[in-house]
């Protein structure tokens, strides 16, 4: 039932050469029997009688236990003890199951344990000597023989001992004490006369029984008929079998502890009664001579046996007993606890530390291990599902015809492509069972380099595995045996990049010639994400040799999804009800694996119940319950249920009888609630807590000690006996945790036990423990006949850290499900969602997902904004921490939620105002350096953007959408057509097939298809269903056309394809090419459109031509008017209903053209680039430029009646179905919402990112794509307004600049551009623009003085002044009107540069009456024809000018003494040079991986530093603290880094998603402006001691070095290089923040 991990399985049975890991990971093992080696746990059983050593038992309890368990939890162990002495005075069951139910404990600690697993605790009384339950057949006749004197006692046998035939070989059963005795175990106050008299006989005719059975075994091994050892099997305690067990079966390793106590000196007058606690006695009464002898023996043999692990105490008693009160008494049980820890610490320590183990365990809970390898993982899981295919296989079978069927049609479909093989049938039928016997098969019959994969995916109920998951497995273990290259970690964590990996293994598989066959069991127990039962991830055609076999419910929706996936059902197999002879065969093989029979009566009495349903669970139940039944159990007593149901009714019912229903409702309630299972330790805890429980075990008698209550031991483990058929150890990180093995046997329990009241409640008590609520605290309970009762239940704290670095695993798996069902959500606010600490540590150790799917599930049932909000957060993250394999430490998770939230904090207080008020302070009082954000600068959740669909290569440049079947189709110019559906927004389809740019694609609704038309001149149909090619059509277009000459035209039989001079018309269905023409030179016709099957052209001439090119029918003709003759066409649009084409001249005319030849021109006011009409043809929607402008159509006018201004171009729009609301899109990366009534701007959704060039209306959301990017947005209208993202200013504009105060940002779109736009950044708004006269090469800003400087092409510096913009100051050009190339402001703002293509000025920058000044130039240099273009420079405080040159040239020009140095050149373009604060240092960076930091006081090299990233190199821009102690840069890898200018050491490296093209400082950190458009603002927090541990490329993948003149080739820390060739991170929105308004500055003058 317990299998080891499969890691260390392969391992040791690799190391044994009997299995090997590639065996492992071909499915080619049975599993491997776990070893203690792999285990995480220490469990131990305490041995000792029941009275004698109880007082060292509570000591145990109190003091020494927790202490062990908290050195443990420290470890990443579990520590769990198991004393089934604990808790009652005596055993009270009268089934005498006591001490095969401990040795049953004894072996599992051992099989469990990684340490000490026994402890053994002896005193002055050698224990209860019980009669055996089960004699063997012959020896007990043997027995019976010898009393053959004494036929009485022979009677009395006979009456007490029967024998049971259903066994193999028989046996003879002692009968419960009830049998004769019925009030024993009756403990109601009415029945105690009956019950003490109960006790006194069955005491009696115990000691006479034991007698008889003693002196019959005596006689028989005198007489040789039985050995030495079956006689002492009669004469010795419960406790000395225990220690037979514990201490000597296993001697392979010392894992156990011995504790003795002696009373050296007993006084006369402590007679018999006085301790008989602590002596056995005689049923008279008087002393045990017999016991004591024994006992006398086994100490001998314990002294002489185990010396190294003996602890001999001598404890003088007090009035015949110990107490703690006593001063000697309290030291000797401080002596006992002491040694108990001490050498449990040590003999756990041995264990970890060993070598062995280090190498095989993986430390359960810790965050600072190395990243496990990929095989292990896959290794551990691979292992774990076939060692239960293999343990099922094991299992009854009875179905072989339809396993031959399954396997000839494996056979049947080799070398060739098939679909998937589909097994379906009822609950129950057996259908996991068949797929693992299919598998045992083919592995038999597939060669040995085959690769079978098997996963259950119902194992693991409740928990419903995510489709993703079982990919990634499945994925990651065919790479792993077939030698593949497995998915980088972005491919496994994107669902759309996995299921196109998955395609391809499968391909790769096939096309190397290798097997493979995947299983998936039960589908149907998919979670719903990714809406996986639409099974739209699995293959419809799987490629030669590679088979896939899946099974699931009948009445699944997964099933009915499957139906219509599926062209056939001849690969459907259905799992129908088994046959009698069937059943009678299971039944045959069960019993004779079990080593049982049955009765004739019995056996026909199972099979008319099991004809009933047919069902293979039903039977499995059955047989379970009777493998119990012996040969005399009477008819009466064999309840069997008419089907499944009813069995397991049956068996709850005898389970509440023997145990009680509180119990049993109990722990089994507990077990079916728990999401990952229940450690045992955990179950006696929950049910300690529990005070239903607490007073049903209670209930006739006072706890033992009243003031610490918890549940006997003893109780759960008679219960886990009897559950031992239904349930399982399931093993995971080297822990063993129990839960059902039938989740039909769940779903019962769940409806018997679970009302919505004790489901409640139950939810409540496990919230409560994994909270650590009642640890150390006193619960009260109501106890019969007792007011309320105050008690410690002993349960463990439960803190979040067991120790640094070691998380409490079982908490994170746990505790949010509890506290969402239990309604406790102020405290799943406070401890989950609202704990920035949880979410770290939780996304740390299971995976950022677990921690998104816990959010969907509060989600689902609380109506909480700020989780919605908190959960779009950690999808935005997740692809950083996937790329870092989710070894993130925790400043960089703090750091990324405080640079996406901390602009909702203010609107969302009570979570995300928390989680950023907690992030703040942890990094403020950070022991290493820190980056700390003070501004949402990546993108923040929420706003209006719902969806991002991706699956695209290259930028979208058409999409239409199918109404009827939901659908989005797209094509994108890599060749790409993608399906979505709009439904649920996922990925459906990608079809391959076009090699050029999809330039247009049209629905074609009944049926449903698609028709897409490329720059590779082909034509193609696709089906929506299945995403099949139906037709291709080469040469339909003309090969690299444009999108915009060319159009697809669709009329009820026909498809038109054409160009303004070419035309080819198809029938519908493509199976024959109608008509193809094209216009001559000398005619010079172009085709305007086509109405219906009527195609409209326009000659050179003025002739209008209006044809049927299919029927050749008479054309219309008809001629423009002279004066309209001259007509250069800009753009057209059709008008379907009304018969018409508009066309726009560039001579400014709008000419409207008839079907029938009629036409009119109007005058029309703009040359537009965009026409449209609204979908009732009403209204015509024109753009040109900055303005949409909207028009009512009349009859042969157009009437223009809004214009709609735009900051930026306009490049789409659509208008709703109801004409009131019209969606633009710009080249300003914005879409407007406009209302069509009022032309009102109502709102502004930012987050493109890139030019939106269509835009469409779909219900109450607009879609959006850009020939820019590889996605297409979906947008809410109506979204939340309190969340909504500020705008910020386009990305990728050519030049910007930024005030240091973040309030205002300067920048020009596009490089040719002549205006220059400023932003405001507190309302991400435009605020104005400026015009200048000439393209704008560079800006500058003097940040003190509120001064903007702008270069232009014609060498003129215009100067604004921030606070009067239009008193433009001006340096005119120099004389030879060359370029302005870059400028520079010195550090105090008294001097400017100004950098020309042929020379270089400085100008001083003053005032004169208040107003700003600009004077000169003062001094100047000029630049050779041969010398290179300035790049950057830097203007000094004292007149020197650094600079760098595009050639990597770097000087330094003193305008003072006219002189020149040169410096140590880049290899490549200079990109950056900044001057220090304070001028004594400058830094230059170039386009390679090198920087220089440079003294300037003398000139000299101090460092030169070297960095390395993942992807793209060179530094962009750069700025210095405050101090100058630190300098900031920004660079192409998308990277901010902060280094020291003392050392040059790199102190800390952040991730910004988008490379920083500007810096500027701002107090202790800076101001930056990302090539996104989001303004960054950061302070930099730097302990003044860092630890020589501190790597601070530890969440980057690069390394860097750092060269220092007073240390030549002295190396900076690396970090080992990585293949980061898979790496491509999404190109994520960064938003922005308010900042504070700037003071106004007084005016100028125009100079």
């Amino acid at each position: 039932m317990a299998e080891r991990p499969a890691a260390a399985a392969a391992a040791a049975a690799a190391g044994g050469g009997d299995v090997s890991l590639q065996d492992v990971l071909r499915g080619r093992t049975d599993g491997a029997q776990r070893t203690r080696s792999s285990s995480n746990m220490i469990r131990v059983f305490i041995s000792s009688t029941f009275t004698d050593m109880s007082s060292e038992r509570k000591a145990l309890l109190e003091k020494a236990y927790p202490e062990v368990l908290a050195f443990c939890r420290s470890l990443g162990l579990v520590f769990e003890v198991v004393d089934l002495r604990w808790g009652i005075r005596s055993v009270t069951s009268g089934d005498h199951e006591a001490c095969e139910i401990s040795l049953q404990e004894i072996e599992s600690c051992q099989r469990i344990s990684a340490g000490p697993a026994f402890i053994a605790m002896l005193g002055n009384r050698y224990g209860y000597r019980t009669l055996p339950r089960l004699v063997p057949e012959k020896q007990f006749e043997v027995l019976l023989s010898k009393l053959y004197k004494n036929p009485e006692g022979a009677t009395q046998l006979n009456q007490w001992f029967l024998k049971d035939n259903n066994a193999v070989p028989p046996i003879y059963v002692l009968q419960p004490i009830t049998t004769h005795f019925p009030h024993y175990s009756d403990l109601r106050p009415e029945s105690g006369p009956q019950r003490d008299n109960n006790l006194l006989s069955w005491r009696f005719t115990e000691t006479q029984l034991l007698q008889l059975l003693r002196s019959a075994a005596t006689d028989a091994e005198a007489a040789g008929d039985i050995t030495a050892e079956q006689k002492q099997h009669f004469f010795t305690s419960v406790t000395e079998q225990e220690f037979e067990q514990g201490l000597w079966k296993d001697s392979s390793e010392p894992s156990a502890l011995l504790f003795v106590r002696e009373i050296p000196h007993q006084r006369v007058k402590d007679g018999p009664k006085r301790l008989a606690k602590y002596m056995n006695l005689t049923a008279d009464g008087l002393l045990d001579a017999e016991a004591q002898g024994l006992l006398t023996g086994l100490k001998s043999r314990l002294y002489a046996t185990l010396q190294q692990i003996l602890n001999l105490n001598c404890v003088e008693l007090s009035k015949g007993s110990i107490n703690p009160k006593r001063k000697e008494h309290a030291q000797y049980l401080d002596i006992v606890c002491e040694q108990f820890v001490s050498q449990m610490k040590a003999r756990i320590g041995v264990v970890v530390n060993s070598p062995m183990e280090r190498r095989q365990k993986k430390i359960w809970g810790s965050i600072n291990e190395e990243k496990e390898e990929i095989s292990d993982c896959v290794v551990e899981e691979v292992g774990r599902h076939v060692a239960m295919s293999t343990e099922l296989c094991r299992g009854l079978y009875c179905r072989e015809g339809l396993l031959g069927k399954l396997c000839c049609a494996i056979w049947e479909s080799t070398n060739v492509q098939h679909g998937p093989l589909v097994v379906h049938g009822a609950a129950g039928m057996g259908k996991t069972t068949l797929l693992c016997k299919v598998a045992q098969e083919m592995r038999s019959f597939l060669d040995d380099e085959a690769v079978v994969v098997i996963r259950l995916l119902s194992a693991h109920h409740p928990q419903r595995p995510n489709i993703d998951n079982v990919l990634r497995s499945t994925c990651l273990q065919i790479c792993l045996a077939c030698g593949l290259v497995p998915p980088s970690p972005l491919t496994s964590n994107t669902h759309l990049e996995l299921l196109r990996f998955f395609s391809n293994v499968l391909t790769e598989v096939s096309q190397q010639g290798n097997t493979l066959l995947i299983i998936l069991d039960a589908l149907d127990q998919l979670s719903d994400q990714h809406h996986a039962h639409k099974l739209r991830w699995m293959p419809d055609i799987l490629p030669p040799n590679v088979y896939l076999v899946v099974s699931m419910n009948t009445n699944s929706e997964a099933f009915a999804n499957m139906r219509l996936k599926l062209k056939s059902l001849g690969n459907v197999f259905e799992v129908e009800c088994l046959s009698r002879d069937e059943g009678k065969q299971m039944i045959e093989s069960y019993l004779r694996e079990s080593k049982r029979t049955l009765t004739p009566e019995q056996s026909d009495a199972m099979l008319q119940s099991f004809e009933l349903t047919g069902c293979p669970l039903h039977l499995k139940l059955i047989l379970s319950a009777a493998k119990r039944w012996t040969s005399f159990t009477p008819p009466t007593a064999i309840q069997l249920g008419t089907n499944t149901q009813e069995v397991m009714s049956q068996l709850f019912l005898m389970l509440e009888e023997k145990h009680g229903k509180e119990l049993v409702g109990g722990a089994l309630g507990y077990i079916a609630l728990a999401r990952e299972g229940m450690l045992e330790a955990e179950l006696r805890d929950v049910m300690s807590l529990d005070n239903d429980i607490i007073s049903e075990v209670y209930r006739h008698s006072l706890p033992p000690t009243p003031s610490l209550i918890r549940l006997p031991p003893l109780l759960w483990a008679r219960l886990r006996r009897d559950l031992e058929d239904h349930l399982e150890e399931r093993w995971m990180g080297g822990i063993a945790a129990i839960a059902f093995n039938n989740r039909r046997l769940c779903e019962a329990v769940l409806t018997r036990y679970l009302t919505s009241e004790r489901r409640g409640r139950n939810l409540r008590i496990l919230a409560e423990y994994f909270l650590g609520r009642w640890s150390g605290k006193l619960k009260p309970v109501a106890l019969p006949g007792l007011s309320l009762l105050l008690s410690d239940r002993k349960v463990p704290p439960q803190p979040l850290w067991f120790a640094p670095g070691l998380a409490n695993v079982r908490k994170l798996q746990e505790l949010p499900y509890h506290l969402l069902h239990a309604g406790l959500w102020d405290e799943l606010r406070q401890e989950v969602i609202g704990s920035a600490e949880w979410l770290y540590c939780k996304s740390r150790l299971c995976g950022v997902s677990s921690v998104i799917q816990d959010l969907d599930q509060c989600s689902q049932y609380m109506d909480c904004t700020e989780t919605r909000l908190l959960r779009d957060t950690l999808l935005l993250i997740k692809a950083s921490l996937d790329f870092l394999e989710g070894h993130v430490d925790m400043s960089l998770f703090y750091t990324e939620l405080l640079a996406r939230l901390c602009s909702l904090a203010t609107s969302f207080p009570s979570v995300i105002g928390r989680l950023c008020s907690q992030c703040e302070e942890w990094l403020l009082t950070c022991p290493e350096p820190i980056l700390l954000p003070k501004c949402s600068f990546l993108q923040q959740p929420g706003g209006a953007l719902q969806h991002t669909l991706t699956g695209l290569q290259g930028g979208v440049l058409c999409v239409d959408i199918s109404v009827e079947a939901e659908l989005l189709v797209a094509g994108s110019d890599g060749g790409l057509v993608v399906i979505w559906s709009l439904a649920d927004q996922q990925f459906i389809h990608s079809l391959l097939g076009h090699t050029g740019a999809v330039l247009s694609v049209k629905v074609v609704d009944s049926p449903a298809h698609c028709l897409s038309l490329a720059a590779d001149g082909s034509l193609r149909r696709w089906s929506l269903v299945d995403g099949q090619q139906l037709l291709c059509i080469q040469e339909a277009v003309p090969v690299d056309s444009a999108p915009s000459s060319v159009h697809l035209h669709l009329s009820e039989q026909l498809i038109f394809v054409y160009t303004r001079t070419q035309m080819k018309v198809w029938k519908l269905d493509g199976a024959e090419l109608l008509s193809s023409s094209s216009s001559s030179d000398d005619d010079g016709s172009v085709i305007l459109g086509v109405l219906g099957e009527s195609v409209v052209s326009l000659c050179s001439s003025g002739l209008i031509r209006t044809s049927h090119p299919v029927n050749g029918t008479q054309t219309v003709k008809t001629r423009l008017d002279k004066s309209k003759r001259s007509l250069t066409l800009v753009n057209s649009v059709k008008l379907p209903k009304r018969g018409k084409v508009f066309v726009v001249s560039e001579e400014g005319f709008l000419y409207q053209i008839s079907r029938t030849g009629t036409h009119t021109a109007v005058t029309f006011p703009l040359v537009p680039s965009l026409l449209s009409v609204t979908e009732d043809e009403k209204i015509l929607i024109a753009g040109r430029d900055r303005t949409l402008s909207l028009f009512n159509i009349d009859r042969d006018s157009v009437d223009g009646f809004l214009d709609l201004q735009h900051d930026d171009s306009v490049l789409s729009a659509c208008v709703s179905s109801d004409c009131r609301l019209l969606v633009s899109g710009a080249a300003d990366q914005l879409i407007r919402i406009w209302s069509m009534t009022t032309g009102a701007l109502l709102d502004t959704l930012s987050g493109s990112d890139s030019p939106v060039t269509s835009v469409v209306l779909y219900h109450d959301s607009v879609i959006s794509a850009s020939t820019a990017a590889a996605s297409v947005n979906l947008w809410s209208l109506k979204y939340d307004t309190l969340h909504k993202p500020t705008a910020h200013v386009p990305a990728g504009c050519a030049h910007v600049a930024v005030t240091k105060e973040a309030d205002r940002v300067f920048y020009v779109r596009q490089q040719s551009q002549t205006e220059v736009i400023s932003w405001n950044n507190n309302t991400g708004s435009l605020s104005e623009r400026l015009a200048v006269s000439a393209e704008v090469c560079c800006l500058e800003l003097a940040q003190h003085k509120r001064l903007l400087f702008c270069g232009l092409s014609t060498g003129t510096v215009l100067i604004y002044p921030l606070a009067l913009t239009q008193e433009t100051l001006c340096i005119p050009p120099p004389e030879s009107l060359s370029r302005v190339l870059c400028l520079a402001v010195s550090s105090q703002e008294k001097h400017m540069a100004v950098a020309y293509e042929d020379s270089v000025c400085l100008f001083e920058i003053t005032t004169r009456d208040s107003f700003p000044t600009v004077e000169g130039p003062l001094e100047g240099f000029p630049l050779s024809l041969l010398h290179a273009p300035l790049s950057s420079m830097a203007l000094l405080s004292d007149c020197r000018l650094l600079y760098g040159t595009s050639c990597g040239e770097v000087k330094l020009y003193d305008f003072s003494s006219g002189s020149s140095s040169s410096l140590e050149p880049h290899r490549s373009r200079v990109t950056c040079v900044t001057a220090s604060n304070w001028g004594t240092h400058a830094l230059v960076g170039s386009e390679d991986t090198v920087q220089r930091l440079w003294a300037l006081s003398p000139l000299v090299l101090d460092h030169t530093m070297e960095y390395r990233g993942f992807f793209f190199e060179g530094i962009l821009s750069a700025a210095f603290s405050d101090s100058d102690q630190f300098v900031f840069t920004g660079s192409q890898d998308r990277t901010v880094k902060v280094w020291d200018v003392v050392t040059g050491n790199l102190l800390y490296v952040q991730y910004v998603y988008s490379p920083v093209v500007k810096m500027v400082t701002f107090r202790n950190g800076f101001v930056a402006l990302s090539q996104q458009g989001s303004v960054i603002r950061e302070v930099f927090h730097c302990p003044e001691h860092i630890s020589p541990d501190y790597n601070p490329l530890r969440n980057v993948k690069a390394q860097y070095r750092v060269s220092s003149r007073d240390k030549k080739n002295c190396d900076g820390q690396q970090s080992p290089g990585s293949d980061l060739q898979d790496y491509n991170p999404a190109q994520l929105n960064l938003n922005l923040m308010s900042m504070l308004r700037a003071k106004p500055s007084s005016t100028c003058l125009i100079l």
